[in-house]
């Protein structure tokens, strides 16, 4: 009896039945509707803005001008990981992203873990976007109309207000926008992104025009721990670019799109994020940099233009910034449980399709309640780093994941495959432990409570119910 219990930790989902039912569960099918670019911009939706518009001026303090490596350090870390995504996402091609990679490859218990642990990457994270979009919006308002929504409606019960209803409502509207499908919930994504870049890029040119090399002296002023902490603050910023994989069952030709969703996203995202940073300490002395990043972007472009208009543009463009990371993060929160409810591992609720809509509308509502709840009463601080926390041990895993694949199913068809192997998905791991380090010992314990909690779900609940413990026949009928 010992035997077999301790086996049911560790057994592996086959990468062909998971593939097979990336077709369709019992819950219903999800549409095939996305193509690269919207991909692509899924995952730079999810991505692009919460590290510029929300953690730079909380990095910058801790680096000074070399807050630029900063963000080039933790894009180094993503970029190991992306490319291991890459190759898993091209070789199960499904909507449970690392979870359904690490199912394959490690096992069950890893599995709920890592699964777990994305409900910190993906629910948690949208929280703490949305708390930010909150800011941004009353930013906006007070320049344009002259009026802002009253602290007791726009902050958290421990920041002096009764509940954040500003964070509610996008969290809200952004669930309403899902419901009505992958396809409509991509072209306003779309029109979202496009609008942040070219909003950026306009920045970019506008702050050159005034930067000052002296700004840049000296540029490691707090030494390379400095840099180290700023990278760890700052790899919130590049939470997201797994999205595309999240999309495995919507892609319309997964395998081919997703590797290059994935590694494009991030290229575009790190591109942006460089240059808006150097563009940033080059125009404005480190030092003032800090607190409200939005408030200093829109004070450089004031005293380089000596005119508002564009500093409302700048806080416009703060807040359909974030309004397209809240969109496309609650997207792939809903994709995660959809895979893990069909692997019985939650209740089957989550994995129930809308035969209109294509979408998994219960799953879509509960998510979206569940995290406006967490953003009308949790401060954003709170949240970012947990975030991270859990974000780096779930890319830890599709780092090792790539190597037990590579070595258990060599035989497997690969549309993607990460370059430099073995070296890859080992530094991939190695930065995402190192990173882990730099975040503070109140982050690693609430890690510790939350992975205790996940455990005591799964032995109570997920063990039992997993398709995995049925009788041969059943599962195999269900495949």
């Amino acid at each position: 009896m010992a035997t077999t219990f301790w086996q049911s930790l560790w057994r592996t989902k086959p990468v062909d039945a998971i593939v097979r039912e990336g077709g369709g569960g019992e819950g219903g099918r999800l549409r095939r509707s996305m193509g690269l670019v919207q991909l692509t911009f899924f995952s730079v939706g999810a991505t692009l803005g919460t590290g510029i518009f929300v953690v730079m001026g909380e990095a910058t303090p801790l680096a000074g001008p070399a807050v630029v490596l900063a963000f080039l350090l933790s894009a180094v870390t993503a970029l190991f990981s992306a490319l291991s995504y890459a190759e898993l996402a091209g070789t199960i091609p499904v909507s449970g992203s690392s979870y359904s990679y690490t199912y394959a490859t490690m096992g069950e218990l890893v599995a709920w873990v890592c699964g777990w642990c994305l409900l910190l990457e993906y629910g948690v994270s949208v929280s703490a976007v949305a708390v930010g979009w909150a800011q941004y919006l009353n930013d906006f308002l007070a320049k344009a109309f002259g009026f802002t929504i009253p602290h007791a409606w726009s902050q958290a019960p421990d920041k002096g207000g009764v509940l954040n209803l500003a964070a509610v409502l996008v969290v809200a509207a952004m669930t309403l926008v899902l419901l009505r499908g992958a396809s409509e919930s991509a072209r306003v994504n779309t029109f979202m992104v496009l609008f942040k870049i070219v909003l950026l890029l306009f920045f970019c040119v506008v702050a050159f025009t005034g930067f000052r090399s002296g700004n840049l002296e000296p540029f490691v002023p707090l030494g390379i721990a400095g840099v180290s902490a700023a990278g760890a603050q700052v790899f919130f910023s590049y939470i997201g670019f797994d999205a595309a994989s999240t999309a495995g069952e919507e892609a319309k030709n997964p395998r081919r799109d997703l590797p290059l969703a994935i590694v494009l996203s991030l290229a575009i995202v790190t591109a942006l994020y460089a240059l808006v940073a150097l563009a940033s300490v080059g125009a404005m002395p480190w030092q003032e940099l800090t607190g409200d990043t939005e408030a200093s972007l829109s004070a450089i472009l004031t005293e380089v233009t000596d005119a508002t208009w564009p500093s409302l543009l700048l806080s416009a463009g703060a807040v359909v910034a974030i309004t397209s990371v809240v969109l496309t993060v609650l997207y792939g929160q809903t994709r995660i449980l959809f895979a893990m409810s069909r692997d019985g591992l939650i209740p089957r609720i989550f994995e129930r399709v809308d035969p209109k809509h294509s979408v998994p509308a219960a799953n879509t509502v509960m998510v979206g309640v569940f995290v406006s709840v967490l953003a009308a009463l949790v401060p954003l601080d709170h949240l970012t780093d947990a975030t991270s926390i859990g974000t780096l041990f779930a890319f830890a895993l599709v780092n090792a994941g790539v190597i037990v694949l590579r070595r258990t199913r060599p035989d497997l068809p690969r549309s993607f495959r990460a370059p430099l192997y073995p070296l890859t998905p080992v530094l991939g791991v190695f930065f995402c432990l190192y990173v882990m380090r730099g975040l503070r010992p109140v982050t690693w314990l609430v890690f510790a409570l939350w992975i205790v909690v996940g455990l005591v779900f799964y032995f109570a609940y997920s063990r039992r119910h997993s398709r995995l413990a049925r009788p041969e026949k059943e599962v195999s009928d269900a495949r």
